[in-house]
């Protein structure tokens, strides 16, 4: 069984393990015996829990990233891309609402998956070919946490089999996000003395509001670039 493989089963038996028990019971040694891995290789591959959890987000960002469409617009590859990232969470439902739902308990393992998940929405985001360098780039970057947000809450509730409510979410999400870099693209650059638009911006994305919505350079295609 090579690296990849074993990961995989340790972490399917990690979740099964969450599953059944609860997140805070979830221990290597056991997902370990549960998956018939060898304690041995588990231990170097996986010193704690900690490790599983990234592995996965690793593991969720390859699959987002196999298969990139090259066509379409900024706003279809991010709904791909980020689709496909819940298909991953999918696969492990039951194990990672056990995850979510712990978390209030655990505020490591939250300031961790906080920080795992902030580094995969920059890789999703300049894949779909969004600009995220500078200042805008950080506020663009915070605009996508909180789409994703959105989009995981509604997961949770999600009960469908083909994640219809999922896909609906995430759709209004950008669909904001992009009305909010429309606005934004009316106001003057940093530096520039003339006035702003008069106009009230529009709603934000929904879901938790990270500060000022992203900045973009002005694009007519893809104003979300």
């Amino acid at each position: 069984m090579d690296d990849d493989a074993f990961d995989r089963a340790l972490i399917a038996a990690g979740f099964a393990q969450a599953a059944e028990l609860g997140w805070r019971r979830v221990t290597i040694p056991a997902a370990a015996r549960a998956a018939g891995l060898p304690l041995a290789r588990a231990r170097a591959r996986f010193p704690g829990r900690a490790t599983l959890l990234l592995r996965f987000g690793r593991i969720a960002d390859q699959a987002a990233l196999a298969e990139l469409a090259t066509d379409g617009t900024v706003r279809d590859r991010l709904f791909d891309l980020i689709m496909r990232r819940i298909d991953v969470l999918q696969a492990h439902r039951a194990g990672v609402l056990a995850l979510l739902r712990a978390l209030p308990c655990e505020p490591p393992t939250a300031v961790l998956l906080a920080c795992a998940t902030r580094r995969s929405l920059r890789w999703l985001g300049q894949a779909a070919g969004v600009e995220l360098r500078g200042l805008r780039g950080e506020l663009k970057l915070r605009g996508l946490e909180a789409v994703w947000l959105w989009t995981l809450r509604a997961w949770q509730r999600d009960d469908s089999a083909d994640l219809s409510a999922t896909m609906a979410a995430l759709d209004q999400a950008l669909a904001r996000a992009e009305q909010a870099a429309r606005w934004l693209h009316a106001r003057p650059a940093p530096g520039d003395q003339s006035e702003p638009p008069s106009e009230p911006p529009p709603e934000p994305p929904p879901g938790p509001t990270p500060e000022p919505p992203p900045q973009a350079d002005p694009s007519p295609e893809n104003p979300m670039a």
